[in-house]
């Protein structure tokens, strides 16, 4: 029998977490779950999760310090819960590496499509080494199947995502793609969430890849439409 892929909901608050571990588990997963930063740092390490739902307002340790901590170990999905209008905690947490975002209170169904588009475009094995794929432009060098990324000649450490993006301008160097296209290809044709997800990563990207993030010259915006990557 095959396994049920593991969801980790970290809440407070016993109520969230027992109704969600109800309906995760009909819609065929199995779901741990943990009440602070300690209690979701050892269930992360010890089940392993495909996937991360994590609240930002927790007791001793907040989910922006989780969420950080999770990504200095793992590329797993994480998927932040904001309390309405907290506009703040959703820019901080993508910033930190969480992938997407959801504000309570939310439907079970628009959870589950994040959590299936998510999980989609997960990577769910190493690639083959022998299949080495390199996309370079300019000072910019993508190892694809070492998933390595060179600028100038320095090594520099992005996120799922952001690797993801950066792959996707290099392919299409000198076109305009538009924020649809880019979210639809990163993050599904079925994403719920608005193109701030999409901005935010960008900035993070240009904060690693541009000379001066705050007048980049290769990742352009297109104002209105989306962004491109310069050639040169």
């Amino acid at each position: 029998m095959t396994e049920k892929p593991v969801i980790l909901v970290v809440d407070d608050e016993e109520s969230y977490r027992s109704a969600l571990s109800i309906a995760l588990d009909r819609e065929g997963f199995s779901v741990v779950t943990a009440a602070d930063g300690a209690e979701a740092l050892a269930a992360f390490e010890r089940d392993k999760p495909v996937l991360v739902l994590l609240d930002v307002m927790l007791p001793k340790m907040s989910g922006i310090d989780i969420c950080r901590e999770l990504r200095s170990r793992s590329s797993v999905p994480i998927i932040m819960v904001t309390a309405k209008n907290a506009e703040i905690d959703t820019v901080v947490g993508l910033e930190v590496g969480a992938d997407d975002y959801i504000t309570k209170p939310f439907g079970l169904r628009e959870l589950v499509a994040r959590v299936r588009a998510l999980l989609r475009r997960a990577p769910i094995a190493e690639p083959q080494l022998d299949a080495v794929d390199v996309l370079e432009v300019g000072a910019i060098r993508v190892d694809v199947a070492r998933h390595e990324v060179f600028v100038n000649d320095e090594l520099i450490a992005l996120t799922r995502k952001e690797f993801e993006l950066l792959e996707l301008f290099l392919l299409n160097a000198d076109r305009v793609l538009t924020r649809d296209q880019l979210i639809d290809r990163v993050w599904g044709s079925d994403y719920f969430g608005d193109t701030k997800t999409l901005d935010v990563h960008v900035k993070r990207l240009r904060a690693k890849i541009e000379d001066d993030p705050a007048n980049p010259e290769r990742l352009i915006t297109v104002r209105g439409v989306g962004y491109r990557y310069e050639k040169s």
